[in-house]
């Protein structure tokens, strides 16, 4: 976390979404109020009797019958979500963020591993750069990622327009094609970069 000191002299804290998946900066103002520093979470879940397990009623919300009393639904929770523990429960909740983000961790073709990239220098003299393809295609999926939100961002923006929306999708899709270079470097074709037909 970084704390900054504004002009009229207050505090302003921003960092990385602990969750790993809204870009950087996460500023303070835009966490929740419940908002706790990774490693200081210490709440632990109540100890459970092993009896049987128990039926909650959960009554299901209907739009259609307003005023209507509803039958409640019986249904088993899964032990395994009971008895959850903080870093189980955050890794399930990066998961579903991840799906309904379009975010994923997309698997590097086996052939590029241990590889590397060599940026060789046309002037003698001067020594080439090496990096490991791995850093590398870590930041091809971290710019994908980005973009993809980036591009469920104006397409959910209230403020614009039909017309701004598809020449910013554009944009948004040029920048794909200029990606596709890269494409070799995913194990599966539904992880790579798609831009206008022709490209790739």
């Amino acid at each position: 976390m970084i704390e900054t000191i504004d002009a009229n002299g207050e505090v302003k804290r921003h960092g990385e979404c602990l969750l790993g998946v809204w870009p950087s900066p996460l500023w303070e103002t835009s966490t929740c109020s419940q908002y706790v520093e990774r490693g200081t979470f210490t709440a632990k879940p109540q100890p459970r009797s092993r009896g049987p397990r128990t039926v909650r009623r959960v009554s299901p919300a209907s739009a259609s019958s307003p005023g209507v009393p509803r039958e409640p639904i019986d249904f088993e929770l899964p032990e395994e979500l009971l008895d959850m523990n903080a870093d189980e429960f955050r890794e399930i909740l990066r998961e579903v963020l991840r799906d309904e983000l379009g975010v994923s961790d997309p698997v590097m073709g086996q052939r590029w591993e241990g590889g590397e990239v060599v940026l060789k220098p046309g002037k003698d003299g001067t020594q080439e750069k090496r990096i490991p393809i791995e850093t590398l295609f870590s930041k091809v999926v971290m710019i994908r990622d980005k973009l993809r939100v980036l591009e469920q961002k104006v397409n959910a923006h209230p403020k614009l327009a039909a017309e701004e929306k598809v020449q910013m999708q554009q944009y948004i899709t040029g920048c794909y094609g200029s990606l596709t270079t890269f494409n070799v470097l995913f194990a599966n074709k539904e992880d790579q970069f798609v831009g206008q037909k022709g490209d790739g």
